[in-house]
C-alpha cells in the first residue's frame, strides 16, 4: 500500500496532488511527517511544500469548479474529521481527471462525503454565530492594539468542527467599530480585531484569563457583571413558562453552548 506523507497543511495537499499526477500513482492513506507507517505500508513517498507546485494546483482547482464547491472543500478540511484529508485528496483527482463537472455526481461517495461533511460544518458555524456571547473585560494583550483603551469584548467558544476561520467576516462586518476577540479553547487558538484587521492571538501567557470555561471575574471591566445579571433577568421575563419546550429548545440551542450563555445559568444549576 502506497502512503504520502506531508506536513498536514491544505497547501501540502494540494503539493501532495501534483505528486501524485507527476509520478502516476495513487497514494491509499495519507500520513503527517514523522508518522509511524501503518503495518500494511509498503512504501512511503514524501511530498515536500513546493510554492510553485502549490500555485499551479490552486488556481486550476479556481478555474475547475465553482466557489460553492471551493467552499465546500474547505469546510472539509476544517471539520478535522479522521481521513478528512484524503477525502479532499480523491475528490480533487477525481475533479482533474474527469472532463465534466463531478460536483453533482452524488453517487460517487466522495462527492457525497464533501457534500454531507460540508453540510454539517456550515450547520456548526451558523450555530457558533448565533450563539457567540461577548464579555466585556480588561485588555489582556495590550501590546495587540498598542494604545491607550484597555476594554474589548472577549468570547469563549469550543465548536465540534474547527469554524472560527468561518465566522470571522461575520463578526467584523457586524461589529466594525469595537475591538473583539474570539477564543477556541478547545484548539488553543483565537484572533483579535483591533478596529483594522484580523490577527492571530495567543493566551499561552495569560492561564489565568479562562477558568472552567468563564472568564476570569478578575478580568472583567466594570459593571460587565452588573449588564450580565441584567440580560439573564430580561430572558426570564420574556420566557412563558407554560409554554417551556425542554426537548425542542435543545434541537434549537445545544446543550453544549449553555456554559457559554449568561440567560442560561439557571438551567446548568
Amino acid at each position: 500500500m502506497l502512503a504520502f506523507s506531508y506536513d498536514k497543511s491544505f497547501e501540502g495537499l494540494l503539493c501532495a496532488v501534483f505528486e501524485a499526477f507527476k509520478l502516476k500513482k495513487m497514494p491509499e492513506c495519507l500520513l503527517a511527517t514523522e508518522q509511524v507507517e501503518p503495518l500494511l505500508v509498503s512504501d512511503t513517498h514524501h511530498v515536500e511544500f513546493d510554492n510553485a507546485k502549490y500555485e499551479r494546483v490552486r488556481k486550476a482547482l479556481i478555474n475547475k469548479l465553482s466557489k460553492v464547491a471551493l467552499r465546500h472543500l474547505m469546510y472539509v478540511w476544517l471539520s478535522e474529521l479522521p481521513e478528512s484529508d484524503l477525502i479532499v485528496f480523491r475528490y480533487i483527482c477525481k475533479v482533474f481527471k474527469s472532463s465534466q463537472s463531478i460536483e453533482t455526481d452524488f453517487a460517487d461517495q466522495d462527492v457525497l462525503a464533501v457534500h454531507d461533511i460540508a453540510k454539517k460544518v456550515s450547520r456548526e458555524r451558523h450555530r457558533v454565530i448565533q450563539f457567540v456571547r461577548f464579555s466585556a473585560i480588561n485588555n489582556p494583550v495590550k501590546d495587540v492594539f498598542n494604545d491607550k483603551e484597555d476594554k474589548i469584548y472577549f468570547s469563549i467558544i469550543a465548536p465540534i468542527y474547527n469554524v472560527l476561520p468561518l465566522v470571522l467576516k461575520f463578526f467584523k462586518d457586524r461589529f466594525a467599530d469595537q475591538k473583539w476577540a474570539i477564543y477556541d479553547e478547545k484548539r488553543e487558538y483565537g484572533y483579535i480585531y483591533n478596529l483594522h484587521s484580523i490577527e492571530p492571538v495567543s493566551l499561552t501567557d495569560k492561564d489565568d484569563l479562562i477558568i472552567n470555561s468563564q472568564v476570569n471575574k478578575n478580568y472583567l471591566a466594570r459593571d460587565e457583571a452588573l449588564f450580565q445579571t441584567m440580560w439573564l433577568r430580561y430572558c426570564n421575563a420574556l420566557t412563558i413558562k407554560e409554554r417551556i419546550n425542554p426537548k425542542l429548545q435543545r434541537q434549537q440551542m445545544p446543550s453544549r453552548f449553555w456554559h457559554y450563555l449568561p440567560e442560561m445559568k439557571l438551567m446548568l444549576k
